[in-house]
């Protein structure tokens, strides 16, 4: 089934580029948060288990993908904005469930303090308390190769850090996708990787205080730069929060083989629906799709 597609105003600011798939027999809508500089495209797996149990809506952030020709890309989008887009978001389509991915864990967090009225569970994946050293290492040399516009090393540096356990297939079409961005993605990542290296990120266990709803931080076994460790740093600031691990995955979860595409939906479902009984979806066809995250947000 294909999505219906609209372009969603916000605040007479930014246009919106949004998927929404229906669903007649769910009663829950939940919308998901890319990483920096992703594209709806690039949860493609993750939709193929929400779709039979949700009403799934993606979108793509002003300066990326198909909102890039309604906007104007003059000045980057800090992560207040972006929350303010979730939030419009989130009323526009009265969505009861967030879940969101890597970098979009920040602007996600600041929306949830804010207290949102419709949404009763959040998910945030691939996301910490703290930055690294891996995670610093890899975001000094990424602002680097952004000031440079070196498309070539950003792709290569995505492979060999945070996406070194996605299949070598999924790497060269990252490659491939980075390389093609325009420059003014290459400064919105540069303006992220800035926002994520000098800004105190104890904003984000601050937001964490004061969320209500309950929450669920989901981290990869193998994932050095957002690891499971830094990730229960928030077990302390959060009243209903709750921590999974996925065996043998890296940052990129579901998409790096099929066993943690099966053991994340589980978990995901497991929080969100508890009381159901699992219809196990198909395997994924992991390697039929080109598209991926690329994105440096923590």
């Amino acid at each position: 089934m294909m999505p219906k597609t609209a372009i969603v105003e916000i605040g007479k600011k930014y246009k919106v580029y949004t998927e929404h798939y229906l669903n007649a027999t769910a009663d829950k809508t939940i919308i998901l948060v890319n990483g920096s500089l992703a594209t709806t495209a690039s949860f493609a797996q993750t939709v193929r288990y929400l779709r039979p149990r949700f009403n799934v809506v993606l979108y793509d952030q002003p300066y990326a993908g198909q909102s890039k020709p309604h906007n104007q890309h003059d000045q980057p989008i800090c992560k207040e904005d972006e929350a303010e887009i979730l939030l419009e978001l989130i009323e526009h389509f009265r969505a009861q469930h967030v879940l969101s991915f890597s970098w979009g864990g920040a602007a996600t967090l600041l929306a949830l303090a804010q207290h949102p009225r419709r949404i009763e569970k959040a998910v945030i994946s691939s996301f910490a308390a703290r930055i690294n050293l891996p995670m610093r290492d890899y975001l000094e040399s990424g602002r680097h190769f952004l000031q440079a516009c070196d498309r070539r090393n950003v792709g290569r540096l995505i492979s060999s850090t945070i996406g070194k356990h996605l299949p070598s297939l999924f790497k060269r079409f990252n490659e491939r996708h980075v390389s093609s961005l325009d420059e003014h993605e290459y400064r919105q990542m540069h303006f992220h990787v800035n926002e994520v290296l000098t800004q105190d990120t104890h904003c984000y266990v601050c937001c964490a205080d004061a969320i209500e709803v309950p929450l669920l931080f989901i981290n990869g076994e193998r994932d050095e730069y957002t690891s499971v460790e830094d990730a229960r740093l928030f077990a302390a600031h959060s009243r209903q929060a709750q921590f999974q691990t996925i065996k043998n995955a890296g940052h990129f979860l579901d998409m790096e083989h099929p066993t943690a595409w099966h053991d994340t939906q589980q978990v995901l479902l497991g929080f969100l629906q508890p009381a159901s009984s699992f219809v196990k979806p198909k395997s994924p066809p992991l390697l039929g799709s080109p598209h991926l995250q690329s994105q440096y947000g923590a």
